[in-house]
């Protein structure tokens, strides 16, 4: 890994649990790297969004304060995140002081937003008393149940198909066998996938045999979805498209990331395996 962009990464190595505030500790990881072998579409739309359920600091009179944070980085930012700077940076506030939680927020969006070179929305939810959160399986016709024969573990375009009859659709298909491997520690990444449509129907044997194709891949959450999205868009030359993977956590946090040929809105409801 001596060449590698992950060289200098926290992740994959002991490091010290953080005890003062540490911008520093945040790594960031080009994106242009992986996007250099995929089609990109001429225009696409989406974000990473991180939910992070081990967020705390102290208030001004040193009583401890813990909230669930939301990060949206911007899918056109040059660089994302490496999972575990980002955890021990949110780790480097636990016992430093702050008059609000507002003034927390604001370091850690001039913070993110510096780092991946773009504009971070960050929101921390304090009253945790009153939080209400909605969980449900993703929208969508479920394929994991189909009758396959599964080969391939490892991406491959070509399995994707479109249906031999079915004209122009609009349809939402999800599956919650999705497994990659994190490229650095080996360890496994779980998520269910949500792809929504219109245009010539997908055979959904091919899709769930692509999605499953991935198990034994090892690449990042947001490249995994970029290019799933690309290699759709190449092969059902749709309409529109949205991709949306959402990931279980690890360390107190999950990631969403989603690409779509449209401006959407994309919810923060959680499937129930977050």
């Amino acid at each position: 890994m001596s060449d590698s962009p992950l060289k200098n990464a926290p992740l994959g190595r002991d490091v010290a649990y953080p005890e003062i505030y540490d911008a520093s500790l945040l790594f960031s990881i080009e994106r242009a790297g992986n996007r250099q072998s995929l089609q990109l579409p001429d225009t696409w739309y989406g974000a990473d969004i991180w939910n992070a359920y081990e967020v705390s600091w102290l208030n001004s009179r040193g009583l401890p304060r813990v909230a669930i944070a939301r990060f949206t980085i911007p899918a056109d930012s040059p660089y994302l995140i490496e999972s575990k700077s980002f955890k021990l940076y949110l780790n480097s506030f636990n016992e430093v002081r702050y008059e609000d939680s507002a003034a927390v927020a604001a370091i850690m969006q001039a913070d993110l937003s510096r780092v991946i070179g773009k504009e971070v929305k960050v929101q921390l939810e304090e009253d945790l008393a009153g939080l209400s959160v909605t969980c449900r399986p993703l929208e969508g016709l479920c394929l994991d149940n189909l009758d396959v024969d599964i080969e391939c573990y490892e991406p491959d375009a070509s399995l994707l198909q479109r249906a031999e009859q079915g004209g122009v659709v609009n349809e939402s298909l999800v599956s919650h066998l999705l497994k990659s491997n994190c490229p650095v520690t080996g360890q496994p990444d779980w998520g269910s996938v949500q792809v929504r449509y219109t245009g010539p129907r997908i055979d959904p044997e091919s899709l769930l045999k692509y999605i499953v194709s991935f198990r034994r891949h090892t690449e990042f959450h947001e490249h995994c979805v970029e290019r799933m999205y690309c290699d759709i868009w190449q092969a059902l030359e749709p309409e529109s498209l949205f991709v949306m993977a959402r990931y279980t956590r690890r360390g107190g946090l999950d990631i969403n990331p989603w690409r779509s040929s449209h401006p959407v809105e994309v919810g923060d409801e959680r499937t129930p395996r977050q």
